[in-house]
């Protein structure tokens, strides 16, 4: 990536930017770089508009290129409140901190693209980071974590008409269904209305299926079992007037050995979540391996263990995921 800083620099193509237009972000290769939060803040301020100019010039590319694999990078955890990583409660709370992660992780050779929500989003437009990257905006995050109205998951992330109108590649959404709340039939049912109005606008969207339950103290498990990963990605295969633009993006299961039954359930192309994996990585890894070999899979979506890996390296974290694939 191009050298630079948020305002008053210049084109790649040469001539003077116009005041507070984004330019991109140099590849991160010394630890003392970081975000200029007070240049983002000044654009923000004095020149809103430069994000939309962002979008309208960002360099797009196909969902998926030659290589016929994805890998993206997901960062739409907070604005869900969920800032932790591991036991490190507020480890995603650091905007400047996770933009340089971010843009690291970027600028990784067979980093296809970034999920995240606007405000993430929006930031990185105006850093530069996202020419010729997958975009993926996230859809629903009103199911804030540990509230009482958790699976109530409403959409209050991108809109359809928005990823349209900003030229992103695709949407996400999750889809947690616990039985015994109603608060999962109203998100199911916005659900499939959502893929109904992708699917009219010819836009892939990633639905992230889970069966969940709640422990004795509140919060929510997400079963990982062969035979719940199986209901829920037949549940949400069935959503929608058209199947045509939807994606799955599952986990592996608590037993790796079970994913190859479990991924008969649909045709549908998926993606791997990566989730917490906590300390142990490489194992991690050995999952992903193993599920990356079915017909139906074509990549990895994984977020905080390769952007906040155990030994700080997030490099080396994301170039092993790549070799995955």
């Amino acid at each position: 990536m191009r050298a630079g800083h948020v305002g008053g620099a210049r084109h790649e193509e040469g001539g003077d930017a116009p005041t507070g237009a984004p330019v991109a972000y140099e590849r991160l290769r010394s630890p003392h770089r970081r975000v200029d939060v007070a240049d983002l803040v000044r654009t923000r301020t004095h020149h809103p508009e430069a994000i939309a100019e962002a979008a309208a010039r960002r360099a797009r590319r196909p969902l998926v290129d030659d290589s016929g694999r994805l890998m993206i990078i997901a960062a739409d955890h907070p604005a869900r409140g969920a800032l932790a990583v591991g036991d490190r409660k507020f480890a995603m709370a650091g905007r400047a901190d996770l933009l340089d992660r971010l843009c690291l992780a970027l600028s990784r050779p067979g980093v296809d693209g970034v999920l995240a929500t606007a405000d993430i989003l929006d930031d990185l437009l105006l850093l530069g980071a996202l020419d010729g990257k997958v975009v993926i905006g996230s859809m629903n995050r009103g199911g804030l974590a540990g509230a009482s109205f958790e699976l109530d998951d409403r959409f209050t992330g991108h809109r359809p008409r928005d990823i349209e109108r900003l030229g992103f590649d695709a949407g996400k959404l999750l889809l947690r269904i616990d039985y015994d709340d109603p608060g999962s039939l109203r998100t199911l049912e916005a659900t499939a209305r959502v893929i109904d109005e992708m699917a009219e606008r010819r836009l892939p969207v990633f639905v992230e299926p889970f069966l969940c339950r709640r422990r004795d103290d509140g919060t929510l498990r997400n079963d990982l079992s062969a035979e719940a990963v199986t209901k829920s990605i037949a549940i949400a295969s069935g959503l929608g007037g058209s199947s045509a633009y939807t994606w799955l993006k599952v986990p592996v299961t608590d037993n790796p050995d079970d994913m190859a039954r479990v991924m008969e359930t649909s045709t549908l192309p998926s993606v791997l979540l990566g989730g917490d994996v906590g300390e142990d990585q490489e194992r991690a890894y050995e999952k992903w391996r193993g599920a990356l070999q079915l017909p139906t899979v074509q990549g990895l979506v994984v977020g905080r263990s390769l952007l906040y890996p155990a030994d700080g390296d997030v490099a080396a974290a994301v170039d092993t995921a790549v070799g995955l694939l």
